[in-house]
């Protein structure tokens, strides 16, 4: 009895472990996309706040972008060199953030952004 009790403890354990690593897909690797700006002291909150808008407004405008999140500087750590704001999106290829890169949609931003900008840094990484 004790044997047949623990073969099927067994058993239900090894398939119970079976199920979990085999329905856990894996996570593909994605191109991330940051962006991070610093403005000009003349620049008026206002103008700070159109140029948040019309970078907002990508996502919805480019398909090849899928994923987005921004924010503004929060760190204590006094390593910002001028940058206050971070856009980050995310592609599935090369070929994607390209396509995102020469869009009408891009460019039109960058004439929004204009001569605003005391500061840009942008970084591009395959995720591991």
């Amino acid at each position: 009895m004790k044997k047949t009790i623990y073969a099927t403890l067994t058993v239900l354990v090894f398939s119970t472990l079976m199920l979990c690593c085999t329905s856990t897909p894996k996570q593909e690797k994605v191109l991330r996309h940051v962006v991070m700006f610093g403005f000009k002291p003349e620049v008026s909150a206002e103008q700070i706040k159109e140029v948040e808008e019309a970078f907002c407004a990508l996502p919805s405008q480019i398909e090849q972008v899928k994923g987005y999140e921004w924010g503004t500087d929060c760190s204590p750590e006094g390593l910002q060199q001028g940058l206050t704001h971070c856009f980050f999106l995310t592609f599935h290829s090369d070929a994607d953030r390209d396509a995102y890169l020469i869009h009408p949609a891009h460019k039109a931003f960058g004439k929004v952004l204009g001569d605003k900008a005391s500061a840009v840094t942008v970084v591009d990484y395959w995720t591991k």
